[in-house]
């Protein structure tokens, strides 16, 4: 294999559908790599790299002061590299599969309470000319959990306005259907009455499709309007959406689907439950919770 690194990362965005966000995360975890052990990425050099070149790297990166989860970030990298070379014949084995990642803390991603995020989305103290755009915006996340790259990528041909749903082109190509409610319908016709129904969902006043640093600029500023005095994203908005949906009595697997994961134990990381709402889901689902 002449170029073992571009070779992956061809293989990423054509067989993947990864982003060009993600193949630079990857190129530039990988290039730090070959470069801190003095070469190039030629196969003949990768098949001399054993364990003990894997945890010189992981030391590099401690000694630079990187936190766990971003080198634990580096090593995955460096693994699904090695599989890939593995499967194509380059490598015997996967050294990096052999090395013991930082133990990673358990961190759940913060949430708004019910009245909270009716507060955010309804946009009460919302004003100016794009207040009907930004309530729209605001209702459409909350009742969809899209991520904020689906959600700028939209376009208004993907609505079903009559069903209520939405078609999501997420994360490796991967298209699904979302549905979304009553409020954020209202929210969408209001918006949608005052411009073209074509193009982009989500524009700015000249037309041009919000970029997502412009979608999180509008739920900051309309979270700060709000009162709301903790640190407020689109990504909130998502785990809000999955664990108000859970609270509610929603299967997991359902949100799982609305959400777009592959793996159901992503979703679990997204939802927060109560120690009263594990009490209830027990008390009605154990056969033995009431036996006397």
């Amino acid at each position: 294999m002449k170029d073992p690194l571009e070779a992956f990362l061809r293989h990423l965005a054509l067989e993947k559908g990864a982003s060009p966000h993600t193949l630079r995360g990857y190129r530039t975890d990988l290039l730090e790599f070959t470069r801190l052990g003095g070469a190039d990425a030629s196969s003949a050099w990768l098949r001399a790299v054993d364990a003990r070149a894997v945890r010189a790297y992981l030391a590099h990166l401690h000694g630079r002061g990187l936190d766990a989860v971003s080198v634990a970030r580096k090593l995955a990298s460096l693994r699904s590299w090695f599989r890939f070379l593995v499967r194509r014949g380059v490598l015997e084995r996967n050294v990096a599969r052999e090395i013991r990642g930082p133990r990673l803390p358990r961190k759940l991603a913060s949430f708004l309470p019910i009245d909270e995020a009716t507060s955010l989305v309804e946009g009460r103290a919302i004003g100016g000319a794009e207040r009907r755009r930004d309530v729209a915006l605001l209702e459409f996340l909350y009742a969809t959990g899209l991520r904020v790259s689906e959600a700028a990528g939209l376009d208004v041909s993907g609505l079903d306005r009559a069903q209520q749903t939405v078609r999501v082109l997420g994360k490796g190509g991967k298209e699904r259907i979302v549905p979304y409610g009553r409020r954020a319908a209202t929210a969408l016709e209001a918006y949608l009455a005052e411009r073209a129904e074509r193009g982009p969902l989500f524009t700015s006043r000249r037309g041009r499709r919000l970029t997502v640093r412009s979608i999180h600029s509008i739920v900051k500023r309309s979270a700060a309007a709000s009162g709301i005095t903790r640190r407020v994203s689109p990504h909130t908005l998502r785990h809000t959406f999955a664990t108000h949906l859970l609270d509610a009595g929603a299967d997991l697997r359902a949100i799982q689907e609305l959400l777009g994961h592959s793996r159901l134990s992503t979703t679990q990381r997204y939802t927060h439950v109560g120690s009263d709402q594990l009490m209830r889901v027990y008390d009605a689902a154990h056969p033995r919770a009431h036996v006397q």
